[in-house]
């Protein structure tokens, strides 16, 4: 297979500026030169097809490039797209079906979709699937509007997040990909990436919903507090003071594994 441009938009159904757009952006390598002419062969088809089907799994365009980067290192690649479907449940329903588990109408999870604020696990196939965990999240954002926020502010607001969220995210992927994925020994031994993946995962997401809480809570008793309603600033604070509390001794009971490693370590130390 040897094409020119134009043929090969037509072959992988993509419009000529897509394919320059991709060829700027890293994810797909230039066209082969023949004097003055550019030919696409079937190592740049079979690269398309590999974008579309991780872009088909909900895999941004940034994180294909940092998969495709890899270069011809399939395992590399496999490991690490395994940890990232890993850090996902097992996907189980469909738009309709959580629409259906919700009791919502469709049409709005769609406009939620249209926004751009889904984001479907990756998936076994092309549909659209999420995963009990979206159920949960999608429960809460229903309850929100069940205490009266309007559905198009909420959506706004998300939108706004969404858009600086992931602009932060991007700044994630280039970090491990820096200081992790290609670092040492580590660009030989993919195994070792996937399990960094999976263990840095759980970490960066718990520090992202601490300091969003820990923000807001903050920002919200200082404009009470500022406001003189002193009333409603005493039982807001008195409420924050209850849930730390019932946070950290939750803190406590799940770490006693943690001292009890520690005290064994100090024995084996002073026995040594």
């Amino acid at each position: 297979m040897k094409c020119d441009v134009t043929e090969f938009s037509t072959r992988t159904d993509l419009t000529v500026d897509t394919i320059r757009y991709y060829q700027s952006i890293g994810i797909l390598h230039a066209p082969v030169k023949e004097g003055r002419r550019a030919f696409y062969d079937r190592s740049h088809h079979d690269r398309v097809e590999r974008i579309k089907a991780l872009a088909e799994r909900g895999f941004s365009l940034k994180a294909i490039r940092a998969v495709v980067e890899s270069g011809s290192d399939e395992t590399s690649d496999r490991l690490l797209l395994g940890a990232i479907e890993q850090s996902a449940a097992s996907s189980r329903y469909s738009t309709t079906e959580l629409a259906s588990e919700l009791g919502v109408p469709k049409s709005l999870l769609s406009a939620v979709e249209k926004a751009g604020l889904a984001e479907p696990a990756p998936g076994v196939d092309k549909t659209r699937r999420y995963t009990s965990s979206d159920l949960r999240v999608a429960a809460g954002a229903a309850k929100l509007i069940g205490f009266g926020f309007p559905f198009t502010k909420l959506l706004r607001l998300a939108v706004r997040h969404d858009r600086a969220m992931r602009a932060t995210v991007d700044d994630a992927i280039d970090l491990f990909d820096a200081h992790v994925r290609k670092a040492g020994d580590n660009n030989e031994d993919p195994q070792a990436v996937a399990a960094a993946f999976n263990e840095l995962l759980p970490v960066v997401s718990a520090l992202v919903a601490h300091h969003f809480e820990r923000v807001l809570i903050n920002r919200a008793l200082k404009r009470l507090k500022k406001s003189g309603q002193r009333r409603a600033f005493k039982a807001a604070l008195e409420a924050t003071s209850t849930r730390g509390k019932r946070a950290r001794a939750s803190a406590t009971r799940e770490t006693p594994s943690v001292s009890r490693a520690n005290s064994t370590e100090k024995a084996s130390e002073n026995r040594g």
